[in-house]
């Protein structure tokens, strides 16, 4: 009854109140005698935690916009509903020198990116560069099938996908920096059907990548969890690369429903964790919300990102790809975004980048994050935080 109850009141009072989402949910779980079924130790800590900060004072979210009336999420309407997402949901038409010029060179090199592929919001911030004209774009390696069907992903699935391309790390390489970008990112999808699940195949580019530029190009690599093979992340974690990253994509009690069966929590922290143990100079992970997580587990989410060595987290807000894929419970406010940015700042991650349109490649190549690559800092400071 306690999950229902608490379930019902995010649902149906967070979108007026979010202040109020803490304390009834504090309330709650402190007043039942019984364990909440979603609520690991850890959680419960978590909560026990925010309970004293809230009785001791205003909650994180007051400090997002100075007002516990500030709305937490609007509703998400049904696919059949014709009803306009929210106004902070829009987008501008891409454009500009560096956009134009990156889009040109892709189909003179015949390169792929994710970027255009998932028709990406932010294509054309990441390709224009910005204030510090930091390009950056996405390649997919490993071909455009995936072993797992994860419930928000709309990359095709098979079994047994096409043989992967010998030539592909090579190419790469020689593409990428005839290219002229500032920062390259290197995904790709799972391939369960190989015995290292490609993690030759990414290192072997990352590698061509770094020596056909000289060692300029800042690389970072978005990898599978290799289903836990130790000697695969270590393989890519020692590669060369700048920013091993790895999605969690969402909080720990909606990892089976969001994610494919194959994929799990301890397991994606657990390569977080010995990819920065392996070498790893930064270690990055994306969440969705919008998914039905609770407010207090995406501050576990956070924490428990921190305790296992992770410097950077960006957070977005999901997006269902067609009908047949996960519904949007509902539609994350800028302000909330931002409250929970603030929140993980406070807990020591190196940098975070928060947004409704925010994904896990965002202005990767930020300048913040891209002047501690090229400084080459130890990160020790971050870690001591």
């Amino acid at each position: 009854m306690l999950r229902e109850a608490a379930s019902s009141f995010c649902r149906n009072t967070v979108r007026r109140d979010p202040v109020a989402i803490f304390r009834q949910l504090s309330h709650q779980y402190a007043s039942s005698s019984a364990p909440a079924p979603r609520v690991s130790t850890e959680s419960t800590a978590a909560v026990d935690e925010l309970r004293q900060r809230l009785a001791s004072g205003p909650s994180f979210f007051d400090f997002a916009s100075g007002s516990a009336d500030t709305a937490y999420s609007v509703p998400a309407p049904t696919w059949k509903e014709k009803k306009r997402k929210p106004d902070w949901l829009k987008r501008e038409v891409p454009g500009g020198e560096n956009y134009t010029r990156i889009k040109s060179k892709l189909r003179e090199l015949k390169l792929h990116t994710v970027c255009e592929e998932a028709r990406c919001p932010n294509i054309g911030e990441c390709w224009g560069g910005g204030e510090d004209q930091t390009a950056t774009a996405t390649i997919m390696l490993m071909g455009d099938t995936c072993t797992r069907g994860c419930r928000f992903c709309a990359v095709k699935t098979s079994r047994a996908p096409p043989p992967l391309d010998p030539n592909e790390p090579a190419n790469t390489a020689k593409a990428v920096a005839d290219w002229g970008i500032d920062y390259v990112v290197l995904t790709s999808v799972d391939r369960d059907d190989l015995p290292d699940g490609g993690a030759a195949h990414i290192a072997e580019t990352i590698q061509g990548l770094k020596r056909e530029t000289g060692g300029r190009l800042l690389v970072e690599a978005l990898v599978p969890d290799f289903a836990g093979n130790e000697d695969s992340i270590k393989l890519v974690a020692a590669s060369g690369l700048d920013v091993y990253a790895h999605n969690i994509e969402t909080v720990e009690s909606l990892q089976s429903v969001v994610r494919d069966r194959r994929a799990n929590w301890k397991q994606s922290m657990a390569a977080l964790k010995l990819a920065k143990q392996s070498g790893a100079r930064v270690t990055k992970t994306s969440i969705m919300l919008g998914c039905g997580e609770q407010p207090h587990e995406v501050l576990h989410a956070f924490r428990t990102l921190r305790e296992n060595g992770v410097d950077v987290v960006t957070l977005g807000q999901y997006m269902r790809p067609t009908k047949r894929h996960m519904a949007v419970e509902e539609y994350v406010t800028p302000e909330m975004f931002s409250a929970y940015q603030a929140e993980a700042e406070k807990m020591g991650f190196l940098y975070v980048a928060a947004g409704p349109m925010v994904r896990s490649s965002y202005k990767a190549g930020e300048f913040f994050l891209q002047n501690i690559l090229r400084e080459g800092q130890d990160l020790k400071v971050a870690e001591a935080r």
